[in-house]
């Protein structure tokens, strides 16, 4: 679909999004970035400030707060639904601006010669759905979170 920056963009079926980004980086340490309250903080909400709660285990939760530079606060939470340490978790994602709107999400970390790419695939209920989040702007969002998070991981090489 497209590539903002280094993200890759696709649509592979009617109900998906699939996000892909390689980083400088141990697929240990992206692993830990994806899965640690610490780490998350500092480049999930496109570097903005962000609370985080999260109980990463199968069965657990997570509930993550940004504090927008708009001045508003967006919160977006999920389930683990499946997790193989370090290389996929599977979990689900809701806006709470959009209650009942939940997704399922599989993140896939594949590592060469010190670089990790992440593969995010997001399956929604329907082609609407998946629609309306393209529109929304997640593409510049996911890219910024991204962006952001390269960063993060340069600070701990």
């Amino acid at each position: 679909m497209s590539n903002l920056r280094d993200l890759v963009i696709d649509l592979p079926s009617d109900r998906e999004i699939t996000l892909t980004r390689s980083f400088d980086a141990p697929r240990e340490l992206v692993f830990a970035a994806h899965t640690q309250a610490e780490h998350l903080k500092r480049w999930w909400g496109r570097g903005n400030p962000l609370d985080v709660e999260i109980d990463f285990r199968e069965g657990g939760s997570y509930r993550f707060v940004e504090h927008a530079q708009d001045g508003n606060d967006y919160a977006f939470r999920g389930e683990f639904r499946e997790i193989v340490v370090p290389e996929r978790i599977v979990q689900t994602f809701e806006f709470e601006g959009m209650p009942g709107q939940v997704a399922v999400e599989t993140l896939v970390l594949t590592e060469h010669d010190g670089r990790t790419t992440v593969t995010g695939t997001t399956r929604f209920d329907t082609t609407e759905q998946r629609d309306g989040m393209v529109e929304s702007g997640m593409a510049q969002g996911a890219a910024e979170s991204y962006a952001a998070l390269e960063r993060h991981l340069a600070t701990l090489r």
